[in-house]
């Protein structure tokens, strides 16, 4: 069968497609409500069942909503695709602000980030199988995620050992606009907070007897900023303070929130022992630095860049697309992936724009072409 039609195989899903996005559109899905994420799991692992009779492994949780490992197929080779149902809407949003069509495009809640995403991975993996092009050699493995858009936290370690097992991964995260371009390097991130203890006094009667916290904060301030460097890649961001109790006090108690983004390993490496000596500028005050990294850069290795060729190629031999890559400051899952040492490329999904605002939508007249992509390249790896 002919590239084109299995392109045409997989334009005859979309009404179906449509039909699955509007029903999971409306399903909220907040990455800290257990029940309703549930609830979606339960929906996709029907789906998957559905679509493609393979076989649905669930993860629970006791906190966070349950993880679905989706199989189709029994070979030896691993290929791992990788997204998740969870949002960063709260309950009731989809209620609000129902799936919509207008214009080409698709709106509502969790659409473009990342729901459109998941179902062009399901319908990849039925064309493929409806075909009979399904690899005899491979294993199909869609890793459904639970807690993407908080960092991960109770996921990190089934992605990174899925990985591990996998010859390669797609993220099915949106590619990068203007373009659609893929996303071969993520920068890391890691969030951190920055807890002052002063001594309190009055402010009018006898301030030379307290330790401004505050006082004390505004130096350690100065000095992470003093951590960006733009050449490199690394950010600090000191984005949330609080401190005292009113402008008649010496405040005793001041802490700050950190954003850090760095590019490489090493630079993660340098900022944390740079955040653990931090030391007082004032005597008596107290400093206490708690959090890290959270996520381990996505560095654009030999073997990504080898695979971005494969997905380049294919996409201009046989779909007439100029596929471009890109670097972003943005995470998502695909930087576990990448740093387990599997190939990675993301931003598969669904084209379209504004991820986490209101205004998120995905064009429909892509997601036939980016889905037969997927497909192409699950194939060909």
């Amino acid at each position: 069968m002919s590239q084109t039609s299995l392109l045409k195989q997989i334009e005859s899903y979309l009404p179906e497609l449509l039909q699955l996005l509007e029903e999971s559109v409306n399903m909220d899905s907040p990455s800290r409500n257990k029940a309703q994420c549930d609830l979606t799991a339960d929906w996709y692992a029907a789906q998957f069942s559905r679509l493609i009779g393979g076989r649905v492994e669930r993860i629970p949780h006791a906190i966070a909503g349950d993880r679905l490992l989706c199989v189709a197929g029994s070979g030896a080779k691993q290929i791992l695709l990788v997204g998740h149902y969870d949002t960063v809407w709260p309950s009731g949003e989809a209620q609000r602000r129902p799936f919509r069509i207008e214009d080409g495009a698709a709106y509502g809640p969790g659409v473009y980030d990342m729901k459109a995403g998941l179902l062009q991975a399901i319908f990849a993996i039925k064309a493929l199988q409806d075909t009979g092009r399904l690899p005899e050699d491979k294993r199909i493995v869609l890793l459904i995620n639970s807690d993407e858009e908080i960092g991960s936290p109770t996921s990190r370690e089934f992605i990174e050992s899925a990985a591990m097992q996998s010859a390669g991964a797609f993220v099915l995260e949106p590619p990068m606009e203007p373009s659609g371009a893929l996303k071969t390097a993520r920068k890391g991130s890691g969030r951190y907070k920055l807890t002052v203890k002063g001594v309190s006094a009055h402010a009018g009667v006898n301030p030379e007897k307290g330790i401004s916290a505050i006082q004390e904060l505004a130096h350690q301030i100065q000095l992470m900023h003093k951590l960006t460097d733009y050449n490199i890649g690394t950010t600090v961001n000191v984005g949330l303070v609080h401190g005292g109790i009113g402008s008649n006090v010496v405040p005793d108690h001041a802490e700050a929130e950190i954003d850090v983004r760095i590019a490489t390993l090493d630079e993660a490496e340098r900022i944390e022992a740079e955040f653990a000596s931090l030391t007082p500028s004032l005597s008596g005050a107290e400093l206490t630095v708690t959090g890290g990294m959270m996520r381990p850069p996505m560095e654009r290795t030999d073997a990504i860049a080898s695979l971005y060729s494969l997905a380049r190629e294919l996409a201009k031999a046989e779909f007439g697309l100029a596929l471009e890559e890109t670097a972003t400051g943005g995470v998502s899952d695909g930087n576990f992936t990448a740093a387990a040492g599997t190939p990675t490329l993301d931003g598969l999904g669904a084209r379209g724009d504004f991820a986490h605002s209101p205004r998120e939508y995905v064009r429909i007249d892509e997601i036939p072409l980016r889905t037969a992509l997927l497909a192409r390249l699950i194939e060909a790896i």
